[in-house]
């Protein structure tokens, strides 16, 4: 059941007391991929930015009329040249100026060449340019974009006025950086490049509704950063290879509602083959606030992905990737029609095949808080191909392949984490895995595969020393257990448990998933009960009731529990163990 979830509040306090303890070894995790400094020295909130901060000198108006502009409030540092609907400004004083733009126009286009920053004032424009960017600005300073009442940009799908010494990269495009604000509506609609491009950084601040479709490039790109601060940003794209969010550097999220929808699929671009995101961030991901949505359905695509180190650390995050892998692979990682092969086969080559994975990161990750929520259709929810460590907040991750991946150790510290996988691990880490604090409800739903698994071909480990494990499958063979685990024996599918400590009291009750013949695993400390069949009514409800806490259980069936060290997923061909 993908919409099983966990309790967190419940489990949390279960989990309570047991972050301190240290494995039996003293082992620490290890940092084996990635800086993770790199764009760390990124000023992401800064006053200049705010454009309440900044004075400007003089107006000028620039009113657009089917195919005829006209532009007022000049003076002789400006040099205006008019083509039709097309307008160039050049400021050679040094007056700081506010650029008003309105009126419509389906073949015109604003230019601005400037060495002072400036505001465009987008003040119920339509302004469409069927040769290339409708606005373009070549100015290297900070250009302020306040958007007032409703207002529309759109290129051309063939660039074909762009001069050999300047770029022009978007529908609205700009040298320096773009710092969007205003109350209004700004849609953009790309049909021959990206949506909106700066070569420095883009940051959206209080409080723009900002519309970006874009068929041919990328949705946002800032080269430097993208900031979100705050507003409403909507951005879909559907170019083969592209990505809503793009950077060089870092994607920061501090606040504001941001949806991406890509529909896309990998392909080749420039001679390389290119997989889709919805967010793709070369050196750095960090998400402290806001909410952030991301669907994405064509092939090879992922949610959002990064070359480097990523931080969740507070904000609400939904992933949801539903379309199949991209290409073959001669490494076994890819089944018949794009499914992920079985545990302990290769991985696809990247010269033919590109991965869908909802959040993937080449470097480490890092969880602190927030809520994270990935979902992967073909292949990993989450993976790090460094280590990945959970210190807080709530992580649901579901998939077909592991739910959880780390290529190196992962580590769960504190915070609630639920791994639902339909036909792999729950939990897996090529490297240790360590489960030290916090909250764990781990399915792993087809043996031979388990529901929390190191590499112990590696002769690596897992490594519970505390916290609260519910595990669908069992656990990794040859695990070191500091606190105790107990078998519930065969998990009985869609039927409601309870746990119980010794003096009888509920400390919470859950429901297991729709499926069997595998074996349950728990551990708490104040565990001592376990009953199926429970009747539960009242206390506080989680998920559609899939968990209750401070509810009251009646009846029920006393499940014979027993002591439990490790290995087995569930039950083989024919009845018998299963193996690993």
């Amino acid at each position: 059941m993908r919409n099983i979830a966990l309790a967190v509040a419940c489990l949390l306090l279960l989990a309570c007391g047991k972050d301190d303890i240290i494995s039996p070894e003293d082992k620490t995790e290890t940092v084996v991929a990635g800086d993770d400094t790199a764009g760390s020295n990124i000023q992401t909130d800064k006053e200049d930015d705010n454009v309440a901060n900044s004075t400007f000198d003089r107006t000028v108006k620039v009113v657009f009329s089917g195919t005829s502009a006209k532009v007022t409030g000049t003076t002789e540092d400006f040099t205006i040249s008019i083509s039709g609907a097309g307008v160039t400004i050049t400021n050679n004083g040094q007056e700081a100026v506010i650029y008003d733009l309105s009126g419509s126009s389906s073949d015109g286009y604003f230019k601005l060449y400037s060495t002072r920053k400036q505001q465009i004032l987008l003040n119920g424009l339509n302004l469409t340019n069927t040769k290339g960017a409708a606005i373009n600005n070549q100015s290297h300073k900070r250009t302020f974009v306040v958007v007032k009442g409703t207002n529309t940009l759109a290129d051309g799908v063939s660039y074909s006025q762009t001069p050999d010494d300047e770029d022009e990269k978007a529908a609205f495009f700009s040298e320096g950086q773009l710092v969007f604000s205003g109350d209004g509506t700004l849609t953009v609609n790309a049909t021959g490049k990206a949506g909106i491009t700066s070569d420095d950084y883009v940051r959206f601040m209080a409080s723009p509704t900002v519309k970006v479709t874009s068929s041919a490039g990328h949705g946002v790109r800032g080269k430097e950063s993208i900031i979100v601060s705050d507003g409403t940003i909507d951005v879909n794209v559907s170019g083969t290879g592209k990505k809503g969010f793009s950077s060089d550097t870092l994607v920061y999220f501090a606040g504001g509602v941001t949806n991406i929808v890509t529909t896309g699929s990998a392909g080749e671009v420039d001679g390389e083959l290119t997989g889709v995101a919805g967010i793709k961030a070369d050196l750095r991901f960090e998400m402290v606030d806001g909410i952030l949505n991301i669907t994405s359905s064509g092939t090879g695509a992922k949610g959002i992905s990064g070359d480097n180190v990523a931080y969740f650390k507070g904000g609400t995050v939904t992933v949801n990737v539903t379309g199949a892998n991209y290409g073959t692979s001669s490494g076994g990682g890819f089944g018949p029609s794009g499914r992920p092969g079985g545990h302990g086969q290769g991985s696809s080559t990247e010269d033919n095949s590109v991965a869908s994975k909802a959040v993937k990161f080449d470097g480490n990750m890092y969880i602190s808080g927030g809520k994270l929520t990935a979902k992967s259709a073909s292949h990993e929810a989450l993976e790090a191909k460094g280590v990945l460590v959970i210190s807080g907040g709530e992580v649901y991750a579901y998939s077909s392949d592991d739910a959880i991946n780390a290529d190196s150790d992962l580590s769960v510290e504190g915070g609630a984490v639920f791994a639902y996988s339909s036909g792999n691990d729950g939990l897996d880490a090529n490297g240790d895995l360590y489960i030290k604090g916090g909250v764990v409800y781990a399915i792993g739903s087809r043996s031979p595969e388990i529901a929390i698994d190191a590499n112990s071909e590696e002769h690596k480990k897992l490594y519970l020393t505390g916290g609260t494990v519910i595990a669908v499958g069992g656990l990794e063979s040859g695990a070191s257990l500091s606190q105790q685990c107990w078998s519930a024996g065969t998990v009985k599918a869609n039927t409601d448990y309870a746990m119980f400590d010794e003096k009888g009291n509920v400390l919470c009750a859950f429901k297991t998933p729709n499926v069997s013949s595998l074996t349950l695993v728990v551990s708490n400390p104040s565990l001592k009960t376990i009953k199926y069949g429970v009747k539960v009514s009242g206390g506080t409800e989680y998920f559609g009731g899939l968990y209750r806490t401070e509810a009251t259980v009646t009846d029920g069936t006393a499940c014979t529990i027993s002591s439990y060290s490790g290995g087995g997923g569930g039950m083989g061909p024919g009845g018998g163990p299963g193996g690993r």
